[in-house]
């Protein structure tokens, strides 16, 4: 005994990295269901980052059966240990190069902050891991298409973690739009306020309102119209916190409106902003050609006050995006567990994700122009070669038909003309 602990003192002198010496869970369990026993798939997960949001798909994996997490990374190891005792992890490290490279992880989490996801998404696919990675995949199109291309070659899943299209009120306005309950989609409404704005800090250098907010409600109004954008329209303007005014481009902004029209002219209309006072401020609305179907703002509980001045909600809104779409994380997590145990596609592709990026940065050029973008001015943009991908810039003359873009941008994925599946995944 006394041998044991003196090897464990020189090993956490000797490394920046420590572990527990527990044993790690086998992939398969024992469960009972309706009283017989089965075995089940469990994947074994690594997870990159301990901050707010890595804590939250560890809850999220805790609480799946199928998902077995065995180690976690965060570059202050302090809070990797801290977040591996709350959840029963049995190791944690500094280096993320161990979560990717750990024998026994089958598939990781991407929780660090942007700037790290692409070169982190691409050492996971030379080592044939698959990917769950937090928005986004990349902080430009070149290098998000050639992580996506990474995952492609090796055969491994990745799936972006837009976790609005798993909240349960937006998979019910899903699924009325599905089954014909309201018939044809013809306008989509979103709107999004957080309850306070970012630090300062936060806003510089996250690339701006679009990107960082609005990329939710942009690939929402995809994910609820069914069908592929052709061009947008949007503003900006500032009226909370002044001193981000002095930030480049969409930076500058905690105010947005957006205009997104699809084939036939309908539109999804969206507006966003980095501050509500009353609560965090998360409501959809479709009207279709046989009925419209809205969503309210989620509360802490029911209680309603009933007084001789007020009538209404007796709590605010929840406050925070990590307890209003906590059921959400829940649910990507199964989602993408249950694609890995069963070989399924993954429920929100690296596809989907490169083009919730290229409708952020056409949002973007449009506030900043004053004007209509189409899509594929963004899109045909990048152009892809075996040395890799690069933005070229685009004679007007030459642009090309602007509702085929996806087709188009699809062919720097893999390398082909064809769309892959995810592309039209919803």
């Amino acid at each position: 005994m006394l041998l044991k602990v003196l090897l464990q003192a020189l090993c956490s002198a000797a490394f920046v990295t420590r572990r527990s010496l527990e044993t790690v869970q086998p992939k398969w369990r024992r469960a009972q269901t309706h009283g017989a026993a089965c075995v089940m798939r469990v994947v074994n997960v690594g997870v990159i980052g301990a901050g707010r949001i890595g804590v939250v798909h560890l809850e999220a994996l805790s609480g799946c059966q199928n998902a077995n997490c065995v180690i976690i990374s965060n570059p202050t190891i302090a809070k990797a240990e801290s977040a591996a005792k709350q959840y029963n992890v049995p190791e944690w490290t500094a280096d993320a190069e161990e979560v990717i490279n750990h024998p026994q992880v089958e598939a990781v989490w991407i929780c660090s902050p942007s700037a790290f996801h692409a070169d982190q998404i691409m050492k996971c696919a030379a080592v044939g891991k698959s990917i769950f990675c937090e928005k986004p995949i990349a902080t430009d199109l070149p290098e998000t298409i050639v992580a996506i291309n990474a995952c492609a070659e090796a055969g491994v899943k990745l799936m972006t973690a837009l976790q609005r299209r798993f909240d349960p009120n937006f998979a019910r306005v899903k699924t009325a739009i599905l089954s014909g309950e309201i018939g044809k989609p013809i306008v989509v409404k979103l709107c999004s306020r957080d309850p306070a704005p970012p630090p300062f800090e936060y806003v510089k250098g996250g690339g701006g309102i679009f990107k960082d907010m609005a990329v939710h409600d942009l690939d929402m109004s995809r994910h609820l119209m069914g069908s592929e954008p052709i061009e947008i329209l949007a503003s900006g303007s500032c009226h909370i916190d002044r001193r981000i005014e002095s930030l480049p481009g969409a930076e500058a902004y905690d105010t947005a409106n957006i205009i997104v029209r699809f084939s036939e002219g309908r539109e999804a209309i969206i507006d966003v902003c980095r501050q509500a006072p009353y609560g965090y401020d998360q409501r959809a609305e479709v009207l279709g050609t046989n009925a419209m179907i809205q969503t309210d703002n989620m509360y802490p509980n029911t209680a309603r006050l009933y007084a001789k001045d007020f009538t209404g909600n007796a709590d605010l809104p929840y406050d925070f995006f990590m307890s209003r779409y906590k059921e959400a994380y829940r649910q990507e997590t199964i989602a993408f567990v249950d694609a890995l145990v069963n070989d399924k596609p993954s429920p929100c592709s690296g596809e989907d994700g490169l083009i919730a990026l290229i409708m952020a940065i056409a949002a973007s050029k449009s506030a900043d122009e004053n004007r209509w973008v189409n899509f594929s001015e963004v899109a045909d943009s990048v152009k892809c070669d075996e040395n890799g991908c690069m933005v070229v810039d685009l004679d007007q003359s030459k642009r090309m038909d602007s509702t085929n873009w996806i087709r188009r941008a699809m062919a720097n994925i893999g390398g082909t003309s064809k769309p892959s599946g995810g592309i039209f995944s919803r």
